[in-house]
Formats: C-alpha cells, sequence, structure tokens
C-alpha cells in the first residue's frame, strides 16, 4: 500500500536526523515524558494521548537535556496558524484552547506537546517545538521546518527559533550551535510583562468564578475560603515519586470518621507536607489550622451524593491547578486572598489591616533595593510573600548571568531559596498562604516563620543547618501593618537595628513621613540614610483608602544633613484603576499611559538621578535635604510653588473673567452699565 504525503514527509525527516537517536509515535521517549502526554488533553480536546510523530532529546556537553517534538504534516498551508498579532493561536478569545489549530497545523500541536510535558513533568522545563510539513507544487516537492523554543522561565511563550530548510540543525554534532541559538531567544521586558498580567487575569477570572459559587450555591462562610482552598491545593500538588496528588474520584461522599471527604483531605494534605520536610511544629500548626474547615465544619457531609468539599475541589483541580505550572513567579496566594476577601468588608478588624501588595509594586521595590543574587531579603510582616517572591525572581536571574557553570548555577539557586528569603507572619491564615506560595516557588518555604516579628523574633534562622545563627540580612523589604505604633514604623525600626549594612525600601501610609510616623522615624535617622521618597499612586484603589509612599534608605550610616534627597511625584504611575469586584484585573487596572516605561523611569531616578526624566517633569524631582527631627519626609513638603503670576496669568485671569461676565449677562437679559 502506498504511503501518504504525510508518511513520506515524515520518513524524510526521520532520513534527516541521521545518526541521532530519535524515537517514534509508538515509542515511548521515557516514561515521565509519555505520562505527561497522556495526562494532558489530546490534541482534538479529548481524553485520548498525544502522539508527537517524531520525539528526540538534545543532550549538551554541559549535561543539558531538551526534549524534542515534531509534528508533521502533508498539505499545503498546514505549517503554522497565527492570530492577528503574529502569535501562534492555539487559544480562542475566551481563553480555552483552539483545538482546531492544534490538531490542524504541525507548529500548533508541537507546541501543544512541548506545553503538555512542561505542565506535566518535574524533570522538563524547556522544550523544543518543531512543525514539518511538506507538498508537491508543480512537480516539485516542498518541504516546511519552523522550530520553536518554550521554557518555563519565560513563562511558556513559544518563541520562534527560525524556520529551516531541512533538519541538519538536530544532528548531534550540530546540536551544541543549535542551543547557542535557543539561549540568544528572549522575552523582552514588556514580553514578560504582557504574559504575567495574562496569568493574572486568568488567575482572577477562575478565582472569582469560584468565589461566586462558594457564596451564592454552597453558601460557606468568608472566613474560610482562604484556608479551604489553600489546603485544597497542597493537597492537589502530590510529591512525585513519594505522594500521589489528590483526584476528583478520591471524594466519595462517605460519612464515616476516618472515610469523610475531609478527612481524605486533610490526610493528604499531612502526608504533602511530611515530604516537604517541614519542621514538625510548623507542619502541626498548619494541619490544626485547616482541620477547622476540613473536618470540624458541616462541608464533608454529602448532599446527593456529594460534599461541598469535593464541589469546590473539583473546580481547584480542574480551573485552578493548570494555571500555577506557567505561572509560578506570580505572588497567587496573595491574588487568591484578595479575591476570596474582596466582597467583604471588616471595619476596626484587624483583618482591615492587611492588603497585600500588587505584584508591579513589589517588583518596583525589589529593584529599588538593588536585590542581586548575592542578597539576604527579609521581610517583617511577609503577608503571602509577595517581596520575597519578587526577589527570588531577581536574584535567580542575577544568578543565572552571572554564572556559566551549570552545576554551580543549580547549587546557588537551592542557597538562594533555602538560606537567603527569610519571611515572619504572625496572623496563621496569612502564613499559611506564604508557605504555599513559597513552595510553589520551589521551595522557598524553609525560612518563612510563625511569630510576631516585635516581640517573638531574635533575628536568626530558624530551621535547618542554620538553625541558630544570625541571619545575614542586607535587604529589608515592607509594607506594614498601617496600624501598628508610628504607622508601621516600628518594624522598620527593629529590623534595621539588626542590619549592619545593604538597603531598606518601605512602603507606608505618607504621612508616617511626616510626623505621625515618631518617634520611630527620627530614631531611624541615627543610624541610616533616606535617600528617597516617592509619592504613590492610589495602588490599593478601592482596598485601603489611604495615601502611601515609598521610602528608600542606606542602611548603617548616619543621616547627613547635607544628604540630598531625592523626591519624587509618582501619582501618573501610568494606570488606570477601577474597583468593580467582579470584574477582571485587564478591566480594574488598564495600562494608559506607558505605566512599565513609567516604573522603569522611577528606578533610574531614585538610583541614577534626573538625567533619566522622560515622561515626568522636573516638577515631578525635586532634590532638597532634610532635618534630623523625621518628620519632613513627604513630597508636598518640599514642593517649590511659585506664587508670582507671570503675565500669561494675568492674561488667562482677564479672559475667564470676561467669558464669566457676559454669560452673566446674557443669562440676565442684557448689557447694562455694569460692563
Amino acid at each position: 500500500m502506498a504511503k501518504s504525503i504525510e508518511e513520506q514527509i515524515e520518513d524524510w525527516g526521520k532520513k534527516q536526523l541521521g545518526k541521532t537517536k530519535y524515537f517514534t509515535k509508538t515509542e515511548s521517549i521515557n516514561t515521565e515524558i509519555e505520562t505527561a502526554l497522556k495526562t494532558a488533553p489530546s490534541k482534538t480536546g479529548g481524553t485520548g494521548a498525544n502522539y508527537p510523530d517524531i520525539k528526540l532529546f538534545i543532550e549538551t556537553k554541559s549535561m543539558r537535556k531538551i526534549p524534542v517534538m515534531i509534528e508533521v504534516k502533508g498539505t499545503k498551508g498546514n505549517l503554522i496558524k497565527r492570530n492577528s498579532d503574529g502569535e501562534i493561536d492555539n487559544k480562542k478569545k475566551d481563553g480555552t484552547p483552539n483545538y482546531t489549530n492544534i490538531n490542524k497545523y504541525a507548529v500548533n500541536g508541537a507546541i501543544h506537546y512541548a506545553n503538555a510535558i512542561i505542565e506535566h513533568t518535574k524533570s522538563y522545563k524547556e522544550v523544543v517545538a518543531i512543525g514539518l510539513n511538506g507538498y508537491d507544487e508543480a512537480g516539485t516537492r516542498i518541504y516546511e521546518i519552523d522550530a520553536y523554543y518554550l521554557s518555563l522561565d519565560n513563562y511558556c511563550i513559544p518563541k520562534q527559533i527560525k524556520a529551516y530548510s531541512d533538519l541538519s540543525f538536530l544532528l548531534i554534532k550540530n546540536q551544541e550551535k543549535f542551543v547557542e541559538e535557543i539561549d540568544k531567544i528572549g522575552l523582552t521586558e514588556d514580553e514578560l510583562e504582557a504574559k504575567a498580567k495574562e496569568f493574572e487575569n486568568e488567575i482572577e477570572i477562575k478565582l472569582k468564578k469560584l468565589n461566586q459559587v462558594m457564596q451564592d450555591d454552597l453558601k460557606i462562610s468568608v472566613g474560610s475560603r482562604v484556608e479551604l482552598v489553600t489546603g485544597m491545593i497542597m493537597a492537589s500538588l502530590g510529591v512525585e515519586g513519594k505522594v500521589a496528588p489528590l483526584e476528583v474520584a478520591d471524594l466519595k461522599g462517605e460519612g464515616g470518621s476516618k472515610t469523610n471527604d475531609g478527612r481524605i483531605i486533610i490526610n493528604k494534605i499531612d502526608s504533602f507536607l511530611e515530604e516537604r520536610n517541614l519542621p514538625q511544629e510548623k507542619k502541626d500548626m498548619i494541619i490544626n489550622d485547616l482541620s477547622r474547615v476540613f473536618i470540624y465544619s458541616d462541608l464533608w457531609k454529602a448532599e446527593n451524593g456529594e460534599s461541598k468539599l469535593k464541589t469546590v475541589y473539583t473546580s481547584v483541580k480542574n480551573d485552578i491547578m493548570p494555571i500555577f505550572t506557567s505561572a509560578r513567579h506570580l505572588d497567587f496566594t496573595g491574588r487568591l486572598f484578595n479575591v476570596l476577601n474582596a466582597w467583604v468588608d471588616i471595619p476596626d478588624s484587624d483583618k482591615n489591616d492587611v492588603v497585600l501588595t500588587p505584584r508591579y509594586v513589589t517588583e518596583l521595590m525589589a529593584k529599588l533595593a538593588q536585590v542581586n543574587m548575592d542578597s539576604y531579603v527579609w521581610d517583617y510582616a511577609v503577608g503571602s510573600a509577595g517581596f520575597l517572591i519578587s526577589s527570588m525572581k531577581l536574584m535567580i536571574k542575577d544568578a543565572q548571568e552571572r554564572i556559566k557553570s551549570p552545576k554551580k548555577l543549580d547549587e546557588k539557586i537551592v542557597k538562594i531559596k533555602c538560606e537567603q528569603l527569610l519571611g515572619i507572619e504572625k496572623r496563621s491564615d496569612i502564613y499559611l498562604l506564604a508557605v504555599l506560595n513559597m513552595i510553589l516557588m520551589g521551595d522557598g518555604s524553609s525560612n518563612i516563620i510563625h511569630k510576631d516579628s516585635l516581640t517573638e523574633y531574635s533575628g536568626n534562622y530558624e530551621q535547618g543547618d542554620l538553625n541558630g545563627k544570625k541571619y545575614p540580612a542586607n535587604v529589608f523589604l515592607l509594607n506594614p501593618p498601617y496600624s501598628a505604633p508610628g504607622k508601621g514604623f516600628i518594624f522598620v525600626e527593629k529590623a534595621l537595628e539588626r542590619m549592619n549594612n545593604g538597603r531598606a525600601v518601605i512602603l507606608i501610609q505618607e504621612n508616617a513621613g511626616e510626623g505621625n510616623g515618631l518617634p520611630y522615624t527620627k530614631h531611624i535617622l541615627e543610624n541610616n540614610t533616606l535617600l528617597a521618597s516617592i509619592h504613590m499612586a492610589d495602588i490599593f484603589h478601592g482596598k485601603a483608602g489611604v495615601q502611601t509612599a515609598i521610602y528608600v534608605f542606606n542602611i548603617g550610616v548616619k543621616h547627613d544633613v547635607k544628604q540630598l534627597v531625592r523626591f519624587i511625584d509618582f501619582s501618573n504611575d501610568g494606570y488606570t484603576r477601577q474597583n468593580k469586584k467582579k470584574s477582571s484585573q485587564d478591566v480594574n487596572l488598564r495600562n494608559t499611559d506607558h505605566a512599565i516605561e513609567r516604573y522603569t523611569e522611577i528606578v533610574n531616578l531614585v538610583l541614577y538621578g534626573k538625567s533619566y526624566l522622560e515622561y515626568f517633569s522636573e516638577e515631578n524631582f525635586i532634590e532638597d535635604t532634610i532635618t534630623l527631627n523625621g518628620n519632613d519626609w513627604t513630597f508636598k513638603k518640599h514642593q517649590k510653588i511659585n506664587t508670582i503670576p507671570t503675565e500669561d496669568d494675568f492674561k488667562s485671569t482677564i479672559k475667564e473673567y470676561l467669558g464669566w461676565k457676559v454669560s452673566d449677562i446674557i443669562q440676565k437679559g442684557g448689557f447694562n452699565e455694569e460692563l
């Protein structure tokens, strides 16, 4: 039987590979990848397995092993399908997979396989996806090849390597050069930011949908939702080779004290935490806190054969968890907390004092602190660990750029996660979010401490081989509870007393810098230097209801009254904000005036001065001295207002007066002697 043109194209591709080891669609490349391909939806969206036509590994001298997935087609026009923006068109407008394109086009199908591997394996976080198409035209066989690179670090955005005329770039002798081509590919800051916002928007949509169900259909109290969803995420993660992720089918609605759905979930969480090597005290605290929701409530009781826990878990498993893999660098649990509590007002309560800092602000502050791979970062009111996540991202990026040895780079990344990040959180429910967030970061949870940082924390490591040794902090990032003494500056004083050098960047209620932070602000200047004061936009729109500022300090050097401090008006940060509780982020937070560029400019202005003014004017940037009294730190205290009218001011005033006068006369029925 004659082979189809697609089969002929596939045979041609295999011959191109020479002695390079490859695997056909029916052969297993390895168990982990084959399991991932079976776990992900098929090319048509069904439950069947995925079968790339050709599979292989690229293996470099540095022991790097990159899976390559090749999809073959045999029809003119079936190489690739892009959208109007030139991007791979694998998603519909509503964000759901476009299985028609995935199934029909070679590159689109290969990218589908690549995403399945990254999402469903632990070992492979980068994949090369290749589309191979061929057809006959005017008696000539035409071959088309297009190669794309996907990596977890780049949010799995497919980036074109280049188009090729054959597959010789995959020959063993050419693989090192091909990898060099791959490593030249990187996302721009704009692309990374756009993708981060896309993920955040998707996360928010899913969480709000789930929250609506818990509110309207299941009648689950707001006070239980954070712990409920957080615990379910832990149960669904599993630990490879040790703890299987909880499946929806495992929740059977039984009523036994040891077999009900709540007990099953708690047992799975307990096993998960055990394999994460959390200290027993930390693990017991988490389990006790979560038991309130999963065991000591009625949520495990079945109604019509299904418990409320199963209903929620089905949504978490199917809708929430698929986002995790590609969005690991985001403060997921911070967004979870804000969404699940958005519809509830809690006046006169410490719960109202918890406002988790937006990612674009935590990233700004980490950059202002000049975080690098050698930084030791801590946060005395860590919340969901947003500052630590942003810092970790910068630290790892810096390490990747500076360390050339793969072995030494891996060792440094482990050290960053296990030794160079520390956070303290008093509230147990928020502490739980921080632990989960850092576990998802894989695994920076080692130094997340559940204590009162003002009265119970000594400034040391409290886990592992370094337990009891001083934490050598040189970066302090903080958004404190504004209800604390000094509007939260008590936390700053406490932390800076334990630091010898480095930088502190504080987001705080602005009036703390004009007297409300006393006596702490005055004391801080005795051993630290105020470098900059940034008057912020309304970043907590509809939440905190306070004006904030960022204060930047050099640590360990007394403030000199001759020191020029940089005061910046950042009230226009380029974002337009709304507070529509049920709307997605792209509605509530819109980049309407070069927001990304403005945030970059603020960093340059603080670090290097007014020569970097572009989107801001000299009216927005002031260099001035302060006293040592700790009460003149705000932008408005140093703003120069020119009270002498110019000729243009005079002309404008006269014009406005005459316009008003004429209008008034007309309204009264005509002119009179007044004019």
